[in-house]
């Protein structure tokens, strides 16, 4: 029987392999790939590597069930962000004040630790789960979400039947069921260049940007009459700006760049078409909006779906909220929801610690969340 000592061992061990997405300079997740490999061998439970991009792949492992025509699938990412903000050694895993420290011990390989040790327990007892136990650990999540997306597609090449996921992100043990989409794109406006001397001879893009920025401002105020009952209101947020070459030309080009989270039902493409008749008010040809640079709508798995039900009564059954809730950020549940696989996001940790300066992952949290997917594993049935 795998006690939490191992789970809090595989984590340390995770935290230690560094595998931040190349996108940070970083040398991706192969290391992590090999340890996975290497556990789920000794374990004999079936695993494979299927290569998503060059030198990067996702692992598979799966536990067979009594019905292999179903299945469950957990699912995490292997990658983590940069670590050049941090103030404590990021891939050094220290135990202090039921707290574990270390880049991605949050986000999200605490998730992934107690999804291994809960199929190497369930396979290690003998008793057979009700269905297959599938798991991806999956590449890139972190930057452009393709390792989740090849990961679909090698299921379905292989005619596997995934029925529910659990997807693995710092809910703080949360039963998540809805999560908001990200639309990401640019906007720019266009001037005339001249010598800053003369800036009459000139038409100033950043001057022109300063006054769209404020229409957004405005713009952006209305989205808080709209609120969904678990995420909120949408929001959008103006991240970057870049605009003129020195400081003595009269700027004719300028772009910002913005992050929209849409609410469940929200199209992308309805999105940006409220921008371009947002933007009518300008003269022709001065403000173009970009095609989207990232889009990723919505999850929302009703709340009688079976893999809700069953969550909430394996929550319940230990003590702990079994109530749906709804989380702000993106993950790759919504690319498994698209697919027709009804999804939930659960996890130790809290998403204010993913990303920070100091990361860390509650203990108790991390030995409650591997109790429940053992338990839930064991009693859910399609």
């Amino acid at each position: 029987m795998v006690k939490h000592s191992d789970v809090l061992k595989t984590l340390s061990d995770l935290v230690r392999i560094n595998s931040i997405n190349p996108e940070w300079n970083g040398p991706g997740e192969s290391g992590v790939v090999e340890y996975l490999a290497e556990f789920f061998t000794q374990a004999g439970i079936e695993v494979y590597e299927e290569e998503v991009l060059p030198g990067r792949s996702n692992l598979l492992a799966r536990v067979q069930g009594k019905d292999s025509s179903k299945s469950v699938l957990l699912e995490a990412h292997m990658d983590v962000v940069s670590v050049d903000a941090m103030t404590i050694p990021p891939f050094d895993p220290v135990i202090k004040d039921g707290k574990l420290f270390g880049r991605g011990s949050c986000d999200t390989k605490a998730g992934l630790a107690t999804m291994m040790e809960a199929m190497r327990a369930i396979h290690a007892s003998g008793d057979l789960p009700p269905c297959d136990i599938w798991l991806a650990a999956v590449v890139d999540e972190e930057h452009a979400f393709r390792g989740v997306v090849a990961a679909i597609d090698w299921f379905k090449a292989r005619g596997i039947q995934l029925d529910c996921a659990v997807v693995a992100e710092p809910t703080g043990l949360g039963l998540v069921t809805t999560n908001k989409g990200v639309l990401r794109w640019r906007i720019e406006t266009t001037g005339v260049a001249a010598h800053s001397s003369k800036p009459h001879l000139g038409d100033n893009a950043i001057s022109t940007m300063a006054k769209l920025i404020s229409q957004l401002d405005g713009f952006h105020e209305g989205l808080a009459e709209k609120s969904h009952p678990l995420v909120g209101p949408a929001t959008c947020n103006v991240g970057t700006i870049e605009g003129g070459d020195q400081v003595n030309f009269v700027p004719d080009r300028c772009v910002i760049k913005l992050d929209r989270r849409m609410l469940p039902g929200e199209k992308a493409e309805e999105v940006l078409e409220s921008y371009q008749k947002m933007i009518a008010s300008f003269p022709a040809g001065k403000v173009t909006v970009h095609p989207a640079d990232l889009s990723d709508e919505a999850m929302e798995t009703p709340p009688d779906a079976e893999v809700v039900r069953a969550a909430s009564r394996q929550l319940e059954s230990m003590g702990l909220d079994g109530t749906i809730q709804g989380v702000p950020f993106g993950c790759d549940a919504t690319k498994l929801s698209r697919a027709g696989v009804p999804a939930i996001i659960f996890g130790p940790g809290s998403i204010d610690q993913a990303h920070a300066a100091i990361e860390w992952v509650d203990v108790k949290e991390v030995e409650l969340a591997f109790d429940f997917l053992h338990g839930f594993l064991l009693n859910y049935e399609v």
